[in-house]
């Protein structure tokens, strides 16, 4: 009697546990990136009552026996985790990301690497992006040329608002367009464009076509000196239309490299080669009777630039865009991934530890190893039931009252012992 009342006293100690995991996760049921725990029980050490019988294989033998037990109550083996992918939430905002598939996010609390799933994420006064409760996000940070090397060591990732790219000369200048076939001799055609030299200062070039006789023209780009303005020639060509060819075309191809001075800027020895289209592009340099259309339509170069805004792919990778209209990858977010999941210790706000049991952190790029992919301006959600802890819950109730009843009916026996001798 004494037997089952312990029994029962371990049946209330489990179920009182398997009400505070239930009691936890119905409380986190809104707790981003949270996963559900579970209760795991085992039964305790039983004591023999008689020992199994061995069989007798003669022809009168009587046959083996099983042993009989009498267990002595239960306990808790284990709380496992269910990492089990939760819903996702679209919040909007640039810096909540969410894993879609296994992998954990880097990050750095007091000196120490956590782990989380909880991608909530948000500025600081340096421009490092933390948790909610300040933990920094590691990742790689890219070098001046936009280059990420993800197999150094992970750091605090920083994407500071106002840092700066390095202006880019000009070193290519796309024009296209329709010249009137039907232009009288000696009709100039002008059209202009931006160009960068090596300081990012913003420079005019100008394309002056000129018609020299029937299907012949003179292009001759100018730039202006900065210090008296005037035009500058840094570059002429011939262009020469046959319209007898398949399809029809300039002959020889047209061929132009600028080579801007040092009056019209910070040029070094570098040149600007000129792209007047392929044969059969729609928006290359041809000749046919009709309206001119002649057009500067790209340039390569830039000026500096400072960061507005960014973006993260579902690699990690983010991208920032310059105000310059120029993006470079600035930086990439590492994850996580483990052996054993379940194994990682809990440590508060959402945060893991990596345990004797979880095996060695495997951090890398996301989408490879294993590890999930990002999805931005989304958060993970809890991944709690609550229908199925509602339904626990009312196990775990009864559990815990059947345990109950079980001390009280061996108080009762007991009583009932007691009064044998009256």
């Amino acid at each position: 009697m004494l037997r089952s009342m312990f029994s029962g006293v371990s049946g209330l100690r489990s179920h009182q546990t398997m009400m505070d995991v239930i009691g936890n996760n119905i409380a986190n049921v809104n707790t981003v990136g949270y996963k559900a725990g579970t209760t795991v029980f085992q039964d305790l050490l039983s004591q023999a009552i008689r020992g199994a019988g061995v069989p007798d294989d003669s022809a009168t033998g009587a046959g083996g026996t099983n042993p009989a037990q009498v267990g002595l109550g239960v306990t808790i083996t284990g709380i496992s985790n269910n990492f089990t992918q939760g819903a996702s939430q679209l919040t909007g905002r640039a810096t909540d990301l969410s894993i879609q598939g296994d992998g954990f996010f880097v990050v750095r609390d007091n000196g120490e690497q956590l782990y989380t799933r909880a991608g909530s994420l948000n500025f600081d006064a340096l421009g490092r992006l933390t948790t909610a409760d300040g933990s920094i996000l590691q990742g790689w940070t890219a070098d001046a040329t936009g280059t990420i090397n993800p197999n150094a060591a992970v750091g605090d990732l920083s994407m500071p608002l106002g840092q700066s790219t390095a202006p880019t000369v000009t070193g290519n200048v796309r024009l296209g367009g329709n010249l009137p076939a039907d232009a009288a001799i000696g009709t100039e055609i002008v059209t202009s464009l931006t160009v960068y030299d090596m300081q990012g200062m913003p420079i005019d070039a100008t394309f002056t076509f000129e018609k020299t006789g029937a299907d012949a023209w003179t292009v001759t780009a100018t730039m202006p000196d900065t210090t008296t303005q005037a035009p500058v020639t840094v570059g002429t060509a011939n262009l020469v239309w046959d319209p007898t060819a398949t399809p029809p075309a300039f002959n020889p191809a047209p061929s132009l490299t600028l080579s801007p001075t040092a009056a019209t800027g910070s040029w070094a020895a570098g040149t600007i080669d000129v792209d007047f289209g392929a044969v059969g592009d729609a928006t290359a340099l041809r000749q046919f009777a009709g309206q001119s259309s002649v057009a500067a339509l790209s340039q390569d170069g830039s000026a500096l630039g400072t960061l507005q805004s960014f973006t993260i792919g579902g690699d990690g990778v983010v991208t920032g865009v310059f105000s310059n209209g120029r993006t470079r990858p600035i930086g990439q977010i590492a994850l996580a991934g483990f052996s054993n999941a379940s194994g990682l210790e809990k440590t508060g706000n959402s945060l893991y530890r990596a345990s004797v049991n979880s095996g060695l952190p495997q951090i890398g790029q996301a989408g490879s190893g294993g590890r999930g992919t990002l999805s931005g301006s989304t958060l993970e959600m809890s991944n709690v039931d609550l229908a199925q802890e509602f339904t626990n819950l009312i196990i775990a109730q009864r559990g815990f009252q059947a345990n109950s009843r079980v001390i009280t009916a061996s108080d009762e026996l007991l009583q009932d012992l007691v009064n044998l001798k009256r």
